[in-house]
């Protein structure tokens, strides 16, 4: 192909509708300002095919660039960063399109579109987007065919079914490269773009936190168990534990931070689960207590809670076991205790002055914490998602004056009374519950499900775990939080084409949840095939391998499945097999080597006499040859095989060797 070429017609087309295609999953992260722009250059290329309008003048072309860059910036507030970059991706791929002048500058345009695609997976990686994305390739294949065609090529649909035809015939060896390639660790990270890197918890969290988390229904994780799923009243997923209180805020100490694992000893049955957790930004995951993950960069810190080395920028898959009855540091450190009983000098006087109180009539802990539990069962305290506004003494004001709060209002306040009792306790963030999908049998835990509860320290009994909140709404923890506000209208406003906001519908419910077992088996089997999974698959195919044992091996199956593929487009099987034709072709091809070409339709006899004409002195074999194929092809003969290829050697012999150069000079 000659990339110096003007574009054709055919090629122009599918130019267009693949930047439609791969800039459509981008619109929901793209300012506006792009469609306008994408409009404005498809028009104008258009133009210029029609020879309506001149191709951008340099300081045009220049003046476009630097719009674009400022757009970026005014849009983004940035040149930098993963959705700027992205942007700007998208931009040059639009300007692209009226500068182009050549083949070679369409294959450029082609080369940015693919690269486009592959960025359109770090804002939605699900199934559905995966099999988009097979639109946009395909549209950007018939592309690349489009601009090899003549340019009256008007034809697209022939060029799109060769384009379909060529990404199936490569299907076969990306399923072996998935298999067999090993997954390196990228060069350079990006940070995650804001959609993408929502935790639902924080390092701080304030009791209004919670509450604008748990309007989400934003998928947090998925977990399946090997066995029965547990009740969902022991459902208490731990991500981060916060030991400090500043009088507003609750968060975690520095301490938290010293991966040192604390003493706990295994009790009861063990639960074996796996968990795939989407992309949070955080480094923490989500178990149930004691957990346990199999992995060298996962590490029990000294509050319990699971962190990994780096923060979760994809959906990760991780294997983990969990002793819910297990001892749990029976003999802690003395600044584990103190940093457990930490509070402000000052504040929350009524609350401090309860918690003297309650110290002095229950000298035993337990009985403290009871008289707690039985003070939010009897009062008439609520559970609300709007609760009053308090003031700065938060815990006197949500205690004794609003009594209407979330999970954090009542974690918070139990570990203040509790501390200020002289009693150890901290305040515990993850998820309660999750959504059981009968297809596919695991949990999905939304951000709707966010948690905060109570732990507190007792000797010889370690920590132990209480939950507030379902002294005030059972139902929260037995049923859920839709349920438990399904009086507060609007709290999960949702959109529309959400297939959740139709699940009292029996027959929609049923494909909501079969939709998300496809999305579960996608993410657990082809986004998380990667690393110490990629390795035990790889060890369950084929047994112990090394790095060169499974080069050889990729080499190898590469190589069978390339001729496999050879075989299957060649044909071999269907190569002419009549031995006389097979001759003939011979001979057709030893005097085209001396320039003598049979032309189409032309016909033994009369290619054989032209061909004596222009090399008269292999006149008499070139007849004799021709004679023989017509007695044994046309008068049914019986004409020695050996006899035909005798002539052909003999005209071979007498055929010049080099007339071909000689004809040139």
């Amino acid at each position: 192909m000659n990339t110096a070429q003007p574009i054709p017609r055919n090629g122009l087309i599918w130019l267009l509708v693949a930047q439609v295609l791969v800039i459509l999953p981008h619109l929901g992260h793209l300012p506006l300002w792009i469609i306008g722009l994408w409009l404005g250059c498809a028009v104008w290329r258009v133009r210029i095919f029609r020879m309506q309008a001149r191709y951008p003048r340099g300081w045009m072309k220049a003046l476009m660039m630097i719009g674009a860059a400022l757009g970026v910036y005014l849009s983004r507030g940035s040149l930098i960063g993963l959705e700027a970059g992205v942007v700007l991706l998208v931009a040059a791929f639009i300007l692209k399109l009226v500068e182009m002048r050549s083949r070679r500058d369409a294959l450029v345009l082609i080369f940015l579109g693919f690269f486009t695609v592959v960025t359109s997976y770090l804002f939605n990686d699900s199934l559905l987007a995966g099999i988009y994305s097979l639109l946009p390739t395909t549209a950007l294949l018939a592309a690349m065919i489009g601009l090899q065609q003549s340019a009256g090529g008007t034809h697209p649909w022939p060029t799109l079914r060769l384009a379909g035809s060529l990404l199936l015939q490569a299907v076969p060896l990306m399923l072996l490269l998935f298999v067999l390639f090993p997954r390196f660790g990228p060069l350079w990270s990006l940070p995650q773009p804001k959609d993408r890197a929502v935790s639902g918890l924080a390092d701080s969290m304030s009791p209004g936190d919670i509450a604008e988390l748990s309007r989400s229904s934003a998928l947090a994780f998925r977990a399946s168990f090997e066995g029965p799923i547990p009740e969902r009243e022991r459902l208490y997923w731990r991500a981060v534990t916060f030991e400090r209180f500043d009088g507003r805020r609750w968060s975690q100490s520095f301490a938290a931070q010293v991966p040192q694992a604390p003493e706990w000893e295994p009790r009861g049955s063990a639960l074996n689960y796996s968990v795939v957790m989407q992309p949070s930004g955080r480094p923490w995951l989500y178990v149930l207590d004691v957990g346990e993950v199999d992995a060298d960069e996962v590490r029990l810190m000294t509050d319990f809670h699971l962190q990994r080395r780096r923060p979760v920028d994809k959906p990760l898959l991780y294997q983990a076991t969990s002793w819910p009855d297990a001892l749990r540091e029976p003999r802690p450190a003395l600044d584990t205790l103190e940093r457990s009983l930490q509070l402000p000098l000052e504040g929350n006087p009524r609350a401090r002055a309860w918690a003297a109180q309650l110290r002095r009539e229950h000298q035993d802990p337990e009985t403290v914490v009871q008289a707690l539990l039985r003070h939010f069962n009897r009062q008439p305290y609520g559970y609300t998602l709007r609760p009053p506004a308090v003031g700065s003494e938060i815990v006197d004001d949500f205690l004794f004056k609003t009594l209407n709060g979330f999970c954090i209002h009542y974690a918070g306040a139990m570990t203040f009374v509790l501390r200020a009792a002289g009693i150890p306790a901290r305040v515990v963030a993850g998820y309660q519950g999750g959504e059981i999908n009968p297809t596919g049998n695991y949990l999905s835990v939304r951000q709707l499900d966010a948690h905060a509860w109570v732990e507190y320290w007792v000797a010889e009994r370690g920590w132990v775990s209480v939950d507030p909140t379902f002294q005030v709404a059972p139902e929260r923890i037995e049923l859920g939080l839709e349920e438990a506000l399904a009086e507060e209208q609007g709290l999960f406003d949702e959109s529309p084409m959400t297939l959740r906001r139709y699940r009292d519908i029996g027959w929609l419910n049923d494909l909501r949840f079969g939709w998300d077992n496809l999305n579960y088996g996608w993410q657990r089997w082809v986004l998380d095939y990667q690393g110490e999974r990629q390795l035990r698959t790889l060890k369950g195919l084929f047994g112990d391998l090394d790095a060169r044992q499974l080069g050889i091996l990729l080499v190898v199956s590469a190589s069978v499945l390339i001729a496999l593929l050879a075989l299957l487009l060649l044909k071999p099987w269907r190569f002419e097999r009549d031995p006389q034709l097979r001759l003939f072709r011979r001979f057709e091809r030893q005097l085209a080597r001396r320039g003598v070409t049979r032309r189409d339709g032309e016909g033994a006899r009369d290619f054989a006499e032209r061909a004596a004409r222009q090399q008269p002195e292999q006149a008499e074999a070139i007849r004799d040859f021709a004679r023989l194929y017509e007695r044994a092809r046309y008068a049914g003969e019986a004409v020695d095989k050996a006899a035909m290829q005798a002539a052909l050697a003999r005209l071979g012999r007498r055929l010049p060797r080099h007339i071909g150069a000689r004809e040139k000079l």
